[in-house]
């Protein structure tokens, strides 16, 4: 449930702006409607929207569905492992020979790490070095599911696997290995969970999101049906086949093949995520920033706030006034660097100087990188915080 300004201006009366804070009650309702709806599933983390060891650990000790974590970074990885964690997807292919070789060394040593990979170059790299460690190193396919028509692109450009003789030929190449085994298979749906039906707007390029939308659902499922049952044929044993995202997962669930969907943003719930026809969160996760000038009727500028969200430029990307209601950042100025003025309308709530106005970053995990820790309200007050990566003196990328 929505708490409104002065419930949150009271809460963090002398904490230092800007800050990162999580509703703590928002999040573990986030926690909780995901997990009453995976329709038997189990769900990994994808640590990129979270960033915080204690914000995952919180989530994976609160349900017996959620197992894993999607990790986005070799060297997240390795530090993950060696601070307790387990059952560590790397959701993008490792190059690096020596990172590589560190994660093979984990792997001997009894933890369950699996690569991703989508071309020969991939498993080559990997089976240079589990050979060199003395290890059987698990990996995953991930097979590229974006829908392609006559001018027209609808998905994401990263893997190269396109066709099933693509998917085969690989599969082979895995085959004639010796130390490397076929540990799952991805199909990750980024133009259904990516992407918000109403993120366009309500007019005609709207629609036609929800249109592709709607027939990538039928491709996805029909092509992740046909990569798994060509790998099973082959006589792989499959661990997991992954799929979805927060945007998906009330289809992904669906499936038969999937047993398992990593969610991320929906447990913090950036913005972005407003956007949805079939599921709302709640807007757990927001920043601070204190107001430092007046410089006309009903305009206040705070200092700093210029948390852009990464992809495709355009005005989604900016954070959003949160609280006080009606707020609107400057069109000529944004969010800024330095300074971030926002304009009400003449009935908005009367500020004053040093009074915090509230924002919403576009996405979850990527605010994380601005600060070193996440102030955790609940019951009207700060009763902790979580350490962010950066708190910790890490940087993946």
């Amino acid at each position: 449930m929505k708490k409104d300004y002065r419930f949150y201006s009271d809460s963090i009366s002398g904490v230092l702006t800007p800050c990162a804070l999580l509703d703590l009650e928002m999040f573990h309702d986030n926690i909780n409607a995901i997990a009453n709806n995976t329709n038997g599933k189990n769900i990994r983390i994808a640590s990129k929207s979270l960033r915080s060891r204690e914000a995952m650990k919180l989530v994976l000790d609160s349900n017996d569905c959620y197992k894993g974590i999607m990790t986005y970074s070799g060297s997240e990885t390795i530090f993950l492992a060696n601070q307790g964690f387990d059952d560590l997807l790397i959701g993008y292919p490792l190059t690096d020979k020596q990172t590589i070789e560190q994660i093979c060394i984990l792997i001997k040593s009894g933890k369950t790490i699996c690569f991703m990979v989508d071309c020969p170059e991939h498993i080559a790299l990997i089976q240079n070095e589990a050979k060199k460690v003395g290890c059987t190193a698990p990996v995953c396919i991930d097979v590229d599911v974006s829908d392609t028509y006559p001018f027209l692109y609808f998905g994401v450009k990263r893997s190269s696997i396109k066709t099933m003789n693509d998917f085969n030929h690989l599969l082979e190449e895995i085959k004639n290995t010796t130390a490397i085994k076929l540990d799952g298979i991805m199909c990750y749906e980024a133009q259904v969970a990516g992407i918000g039906d109403t993120v366009f707007g309500k007019g005609i390029k709207s629609r036609a999101v929800q249109f592709l939308k709607k027939k990538a659902i039928k491709n996805v499922a029909a092509k992740r049906a046909a990569v798994v049952d060509a790998a099973l044929t082959m006589g792989f044993d499959l661990r997991f086949v992954n799929g979805g995202g927060t945007g998906s997962l009330e289809f992904t669930k669906k499936e038969n093949v999937v047993t398992e969907i990593t969610v991320g943003s929906g447990f913090f719930n950036g913005h972005l995520f407003d956007n949805y026809a079939h599921f709302k969160m709640q807007p757990a996760l927001f920043f601070a920033l204190s107001i430092v000038r007046k410089p006309a009727k009903n305009t206040y500028t705070c200092y700093s706030g210029g948390y852009i969200a990464s992809g495709g430029i355009g005005k989604e990307k900016l954070p959003v006034v949160y609280l006080p209601e009606a707020g609107m950042l400057d069109e000529n100025e944004g969010a800024g660097e330095v300074q971030t003025p926002v304009i009400f309308p003449n009935k908005a709530e009367k500020l004053q100087i040093g009074d915090p106005i509230f924002f919403r970053h576009a996405k979850s995990g990527e605010v994380c990188e601005r600060f070193n820790e996440i102030i955790t309200l609940a019951q009207g007050g700060v009763i902790g915080s979580l350490t962010t990566y950066r708190g910790e003196g890490k940087n993946f990328g």
